[in-house]
């Protein structure tokens, strides 16, 4: 009776396993992805899964059928033996040839991931704490472009001040443009930590190291926004540097890299722009809760023990070539980081100008771009 019982659960148990492995796919699986390596990656990761159940099934299944068929209750003796040669053959073949056919498509699927194929667009992936930095590489430098992409989550949402919207910590101000059908190589590095640049819609998980330039490529064949995040713990705001991907047609690519290249050659020619304090302020303001709130906080009070506050501090009411130098070459040893290289000269300037008269610091200090290459220069 007991028996029959055990066997009735048993089967339960499979076909609860089966129907659960169905809605895998909707609730707890792997994504296929939009991609053929995406595909293949997803097709080993289920085959290797039927694999282990398969084999979970079967030892458990003679192991618990030992178990209670030769109990000792039902006057079952333990025989005794040293060894038997046939079944230490079988034990040793059986798990060799499993391993095989594991191998096979394990080794094909990662040829693909490493292949060396020629590309048709390089991308030059930079991890910074906490965003990232996106340049399309091109043999004439002056049509290269290159900008920042930063967490866009609003901050009342982080502070459980507004509800919570449908990505959220997932949106970012400048997605990463990519052309469907396109063979495309990303080079993956970091300026500061070590972060990873993950994608499961594209199955690209590499880690962004300082010094070292990693390699991946994908080839995107459907249409549309696919997310990400740094999957390296990398800092205090690790969980807000997530990764957008906007798959647009060959077509649609070409006219938005275009436009970025005269967006880039407009922003540049704003440091010969006769700004007000007015401007600068607005400017800064954007440049200010895009790059330095998450430190220095909105209200510009820091993070007690953590994060200076810049509201009164010595840095905003000092000396502006003081004030200068930490934001273009940062202070080593800490958090502060430097933005020379980061920012424009316009932003530059137009951050100092907005950290020197907000929060009440109201010294009526102007720092132009101009005043931003003087200094650099001058170094």
């Amino acid at each position: 009776m007991l028996s029959n019982k055990f066997w009735r659960l048993f089967a339960v148990s499979i076909l609860w396993s089966i129907s659960y492995l169905a809605q895998a796919e909707w609730i707890f699986n792997m994504t296929p992805g939009v991609t053929e390596i995406s595909r293949s990656v997803y097709d080993l990761h289920m085959i290797i899964l039927i694999i282990c159940i398969v084999i979970a099934v079967i030892v458990f299944g003679v192991m618990f059928y030992a178990m209670l068929k030769h109990r000792k209750s039902q006057g079952a003796v333990a025989e005794n033996f040293h060894e038997n040669t046939m079944v230490e053959i079988i034990w040793t073949i059986i798990p060799f040839i499993i391993l095989i056919g594991m191998a096979i498509p394990a080794t094909k699927t990662l040829a693909e991931i490493y292949s060396k194929e020629p590309s048709d667009v390089t991308v030059e992936i930079v991890g910074y704490q906490w965003k990232w930095r996106y340049r399309y590489l091109d043999d004439d430098p002056e049509k290269e472009v290159s900008f920042f992409s930063n967490m866009s989550t609003d901050q009342k949402e982080i502070d459980n001040q507004s509800p919570k919207s449908e990505f959220y910590l997932l949106e970012v101000d400048e997605p990463l443009v990519l052309p469907t059908n396109t063979r495309v190589r990303f080079l993956i590095t970091a300026n500061d930590v070590i972060h990873s640049w993950w994608v499961p819609d594209l199955a690209v998980k590499k880690d962004a190291i300082p010094g070292i330039i990693n390699e991946a490529w994908t080839k995107i064949d459907i249409e549309g926004l696919y997310r990400g995040q740094c999957a390296e713990l990398c800092g205090q705001a690790h969980g807000f540097m997530p990764i957008v991907v906007d798959a647009r047609s060959p077509e649609n690519f070409q006219q938005w890299l275009a436009d970025k290249q005269q967006a880039s050659m407009a922003e540049a020619s704003l440091s010969d722009k006769t700004w007000t304090q007015a401007e600068l302020m607005a400017k800064g303001e954007t440049v200010y809760q895009t790059f330095c709130a998450a430190c220095h906080q909105i209200n510009g009070e820091g993070i007690q023990g953590a994060f200076p506050g810049l509201k009164g501090s010595k840095i905003a009411l000092g000396p502006v070539e003081n004030h200068l130098d930490m934001v273009i070459d940062g202070v080593t040893g800490t958090a502060m980081q430097a933005f020379g290289a980061q920012l424009s000269d316009t932003d530059i300037a137009a951050v100092i100008t907005y950290e020197r008269n907000a929060w009440g610091n109201d010294t009526g200090d102007m720092v132009t771009p101009q005043n931003v290459i003087e200094f650099k220069t001058g170094q």
